[in-house]
């Protein structure tokens, strides 16, 4: 079944980029970033300050990303909406999807080898714009996530199966600045009690409460369609009986129009459930319906 989810937003992609009149003329091209793996608006696994639009402050903007990371024993999928209002407020819904490895699938005797989590999020823009003014955009958000099942999370030491991640991001882009071409940056500071960003519930011996987690991404645009960068999101350590690592990537993305973007990185997780060094590839496309 998800394979045939990801043909279908692929034959979309290219229904997409070959009808550029449905693009919001609102913003610059790549200024409305990507789609991040919780749903919102910005890098692949930050969230930015950038809405998850090409809206202007008269305009509205709705989007679909599918996104697929596999690396080494799990393979993640989401799939999620996305509508920005007047340039001013972000409201997403997402779908992850976490696939096991077969081995902890019949050590913990497991009906299924998914763990679903849903996202609710929601991004206001506090100030400032990422092109063109003096200082940076600066948005705060939150991040709502309900397990379906949270049998490996309580297994785990989890204490919760659903919990509210709150986020402040600021954005720059500046104009020409390495070499003439743009740079692009972003820094987010999460508080959170997530165990792996929620698939492994909320909490635990070591800690139940709220931690900050920083985040960041840079950015550099070697044309106005290609931008390669890093990103790097630190992670809490709430579960004795699994270690977590923070998370990094290096990523380039293509962005022919205003209608679709392309990602494709090498993800670097560290430890996550007990199996070591998690890395693999992270391919994900958005598509903007206005």
């Amino acid at each position: 079944m998800r394979g045939k989810h990801i043909k279908t937003v692929m034959v979309g992609g290219i229904f997409l980029c070959a009808t550029p009149i449905m693009a919001a003329e609102g913003k610059l091209l790549a200024t409305a970033g990507l789609s991040q793996l919780e749903g919102s608006g910005g890098g692949g696994l930050v969230p930015w300050a950038t809405l998850a639009g090409y809206d202007s402050r008269d305009e509205t903007a709705a989007s679909l990303f599918i996104t697929d990371v596999n690396v080494t024993d799990y393979r993640l999928t989401s799939m999620g909406v996305a509508t920005s209002l007047y340039d001013r407020v972000e409201l997403s819904y997402t779908q992850q999807t976490f696939v096991l490895p077969a081995s902890l699938v019949t050590g913990l005797s497991l009906d299924s080898e998914e763990i679903k989590q849903d996202v609710i999020g929601v991004k206001v823009r506090l100030y400032g714009d990422a092109v063109y003014s003096l200082y940076p955009q600066v948005s705060v958000g939150l991040q709502h996530k309900q397990l379906d099942n949270d049998f490996v999370a309580s297994y785990l030491g989890a204490k919760d199966d659903s919990g509210t991640d709150f986020y402040v991001a600021a954005t720059k882009v500046h104009l020409g600045a390495v070499a003439g071409y743009n740079l692009v940056w972003n820094l987010t500071a999460r508080a959170t009690k997530a165990n792996e960003m929620g698939l492994l519930g909320y909490g635990g011996p070591d800690n139940s409460g709220y931690q900050v987690m920083m985040e960041g991404s840079i950015g550099l645009l070697l044309s106005p369609n290609w931008v390669v960068g890093m990103e790097y999101r630190q992670k809490p350590s709430n579960l004795s009986s699994v270690e977590e690592d923070d998370w990094k990537d290096v990523f380039v993305s293509y962005m022919p129009n205003k209608n679709v973007n392309f990602t494709a990185a090498y993800a670097d997780l560290g430890t996550v459930a007990t199996q070591k060094n998690q890395k693999g590839v992270y391919l994900s496309m958005t598509g903007y319906l206005w």
